[in-house]
């Protein structure tokens, strides 16, 4: 058989070298069928109820598989995932697509699969796991790591190759619906957060997928799919810096494309985008696949193509190698287009090259390979418990004026979000992903309510209950009860927040953008309501951005943010109230003062901040890399190199210390200021951060070896570079508070970076 093999069918030896196996392939394949490799199916109806996905105006049916499958295919799009379906009958129906598209193709190749799996394997029963901004604000990315991890497990077993995630879009304007999505403000924590799940979820045998490439973020008005504007720079330093790390240190296999236009080109159709600065530049070698009906946008709503094919065409050259969710642009349009002559054949040529390579790399291309899927307990007691973990390491307390940990007998618990299981999930988990859909399925795993929890942890407590009961808090009658509830207690917790859902159906998520920073509906009525009752009270928010707080915050004894922290969620929350836990969270993204005071990341230069030049003040209420513990911290002797080469290395190091009477976990950052550069540079960025745990008067020494190539930044020319000159240095709990700080000067010429730059600051953490 091996020698028949070799001489008849290199392609299925698995000793041969890939290149040749794919080349002897896709020299046997017919123009249809390496078109083939470049599409997917949908497996299920797109139409069946609401969307939940943006779709083409003239979408109509989709071709039936059959028409589709005896050229072969490139991927199946969501068999578990746009449906309910229980774990072992999505597995079935797995293998049986499976079967039916190696049994139509002469080759016998199977297809990719792929699903969601942004906070877990997106499917009916599956582990619901935090937000990515909670990801960011735990800033662990070995726990993300631990759970991207899980996730990759779960879903391989369940036959899965690909996963649609991280998003390592950077969050510039927190209006936009998609900011739950996103790991945070600042570009070094979404690159190293989202590295460690993309380097985790590929080890796992699962094909990680960075989206969205690139700039869909920087949105105008933060409305979903709108145009983005933005300069050279800050597309160069602030947006793409998360993919630089996914696809050097992560080794992400898959970007898929955004589908906002940059400048007036739309990434899907962006050559020097998709091929000359992912791939000739950043040196990624994986696939490129749509995101979901962005080729035909490029028809329908961008208006640079005027058909189907003249969209995929565009395409194709760009270099986007997979059309997903299903077959519209490729297929038969491309294939004709070819045969005119209006398309070269090595455009097709190139992207089935690489489709073939990374089913060669995932075994699909072996003798004898076979449809493997099994899927049961999509929930184990141990994803549970690294959810809380998860979920634990992400609470953020905001505020404290000592209330906290609650010591009183008498609560009151009220607000929208007091009682309801999906306060604790985001747009992308399948309860809210698909409510539209099937308003009446149960979710689907056990999911406690904020009451539940607090009912569980405090049971000797006297708990009444006042949930509103819509988020908008559309009824008098639930601020009357929230007000009566509160003036009987001695204390009352105000569950404020976001409720998620997709292209309107919530106050967050994909195509829920925000006017403002404002909370929802009439839920700052609510709060000012229950504050003037005289109760002390807590606030606890559980959004998908950070919402104004301004003339709130400061009238309530305590401030508690989670960002949709999943399932374990409500017990992380009421573990921090209770004091049985230690909050440990830092804030991703700044938390506004006023509601209209955008842009308000912490990364701007000067002329970003409050000044007696303009009337509007955006400096936040709560800054990022921000979050209070049960104990207080002391920083001291701070040393800096005092110099060193622009290609040398700096080494920062500070001693912090517990100086309070509890445990506690401190974020040590470090933020980096170029006072005179040859063009505007932030007033600060994050250079590099360590968690510390520590005992009650212990002190550990923290280092930071802060090479040259983290000053750098894009010049005048467009070039990456390093100048030579002084730097400053900043420690401290967050970006508004370094109490210490050095500075170093980097001697010598000016040095241009290449792709092998230095991307990241080590730490090491030493007992005293």
């Amino acid at each position: 058989m091996t020698e028949t093999l070799r001489t008849e069918e290199l392609w299925r030896d698995p000793r041969l070298p890939m290149a040749e196996r794919v080349a002897d392939l896709l020299g046997r394949m017919t123009l249809e069928e390496k078109v083939g490799q470049l599409v997917g199916y949908w497996a299920e109806s797109a139409r069946e109820g609401e969307e939940v996905a943006p779709l083409p105006d003239d979408f109509g049916e989709p071709p039936a598989l059959e028409e589709i499958i005896p050229f072969g295919l490139g991927q199946l799009t969501r068999v578990y995932g746009t449906a309910p379906v229980r774990p072992a009958d999505g597995a079935a129906r797995l293998r049986e697509l499976q079967s039916r598209v190696t049994a139509a193709n002469r080759f016998g190749i199977p297809a990719i699969a792929h699903e969601e799996c942004l906070t877990g394997f997106m499917t009916w029963t599956a582990t619901v796991f935090p937000a990515p901004l909670a990801w960011g604000a735990s800033f662990d990315p070995d726990l993300v790591g631990e759970m991207a991890a899980a996730i990759g497990t779960s879903m391989r077993r369940a036959g899965v190759h690909q996963g649609l995630a991280p998003v390592l879009d950077v969050s510039r304007d927190h209006r936009w619906g998609r900011t739950e999505e996103t790991i945070g403000e600042d570009p070094y924590l979404v690159g190293v957060i989202g590295s460690s799940y993309v380097r985790a979820l590929e080890r796992s045998g699962v094909i990680a997928t960075l989206k969205h490439f690139a700039g869909y973020s920087g949105s105008r008005g933060g409305r979903n799919m709108a145009p983005s504007a933005m300069g050279p720079r800050e597309f160069a330093d602030v947006i793409l810096e998360p993919f630089v790390l996914a696809i050097r240190e992560g080794g992400a296999r898959a970007v898929m494309n955004s589908y906002a236009d940059v400048d007036g080109v739309p990434p899907a159709s962006d050559e020097r985008l998709l091929t000359d600065l992912l791939r000739d530049e950043l040196g990624f070698t994986g696939i490129v696949v749509a995101d979901y009906f962005a080729i035909s946008f490029l028809e329908e709503m961008h208006a640079v193509a005027a058909s189907p094919g003249e969209a995929g065409a565009l395409a194709l050259r760009a270099g986007v190698d997979v059309e997903l969710p299903t077959v519209r642009c490729y297929g038969a349009p491309l294939v004709e287009l070819v045969r005119s002559g209006a398309v070269p054949e090595e455009h097709v040529d190139r992207s089935a090259t690489r489709v073939l390579t990374l089913k060669c790399e995932l075994g699909l291309l072996d003798q004898g390979w076979a449809a493997e899927a099994e899927a049961t307990d999509l929930d184990p007691p141990e994803l549970r418990r690294l959810a809380r973990r998860l979920a634990e390491e992400s609470i953020v307390l905001l505020a404290n004026d000592g209330v906290l940990p609650l010591r009183a007998r008498r609560l009151a618990l009220t607000g929208p979000l007091a009682d309801t299981p999906r306060a604790m999930l985001g747009c992308y988990t399948f309860p809210n992903h698909m409510s539209g859909r099937y308003p009446d399925l149960p979710i689907g795993v056990e999911i406690p309510t904020l009451a539940e929890a607090l009912r569980a942890e405090l049971p000797d407590a006297d708990l009444t209950l006042a949930a509103g009961s819509d988020v908008l808090v559309a009824e008098d009658a639930d601020i009357e009860a929230a007000v009566t509830a509160a003036r009987d207690a001695e204390v009352c917790v105000l569950a404020l927040g976001d409720r998620a859902g997709i292209f309107g159906h919530g106050t967050s998520g994909e195509g829920c953008d925000a006017e403002t920073l404002a909370l929802p509906g009439r839920q700052r009525e609510l709060a000012e309501a229950v504050l003037a009752t005289g109760t002390p009270t807590v606030i606890v928010l559980l959004t998908g951005r950070p919402y104004a707080l301004g003339g709130i915050a400061d009238r309530a004894a305590a401030v508690v943010q989670g960002f949709f922290p999943g399932e374990e969620g409500a017990a992380a929350i009421t573990g921090i109230l209770s004091g049985r836990l230690e909050p440990s969270g830092r804030l991703p993204v700044s938390v506004p003062r006023h509601p209209g005071g955008q842009p308000g990341t912490y990364l701007r230069p000067r002329t970003g901040a409050s000044s007696r030049w303009s009337s509007v003040d955006p400096e936040p209420l709560f800054a990022f890399g921000h979050g209070l513990t049960w104990t207080r911290f002391g920083y001291e002797d701070l040393q800096v190199d005092s110099s060193a080469p622009t290609d040398g290395t700096v080494d920062v190091a500070v001693t912090v210390r517990n100086l309070g009477g509890h445990a506690g976990t401190e974020v040590v950052q470090l933020y980096l200021t170029d006072p005179v550069a040859s063009v505007v540079r932030p007033v600060r960025w994050l250079a590099g951060w360590a968690r510390v745990r520590l005992e009650p008067g212990a002190a550990s020494r923290v280092n930071f070896s802060v090479h040259a190539d983290r000053t750098s930044f894009t010049d005048r020319d467009l070039r990456r570079v390093v100048e030579p000159g002084t730097i400053e240095a900043a420690v401290g709990g967050s970006s508004a508070d370094l109490p210490l700080r050095g500075e170093f000067v980097l001697t010598g010429a000016q040095r241009a970076l290449g792709t092998d730059r230095v991307l990241t600051v080590p730490a090491t953490v030493t007992p005293c």
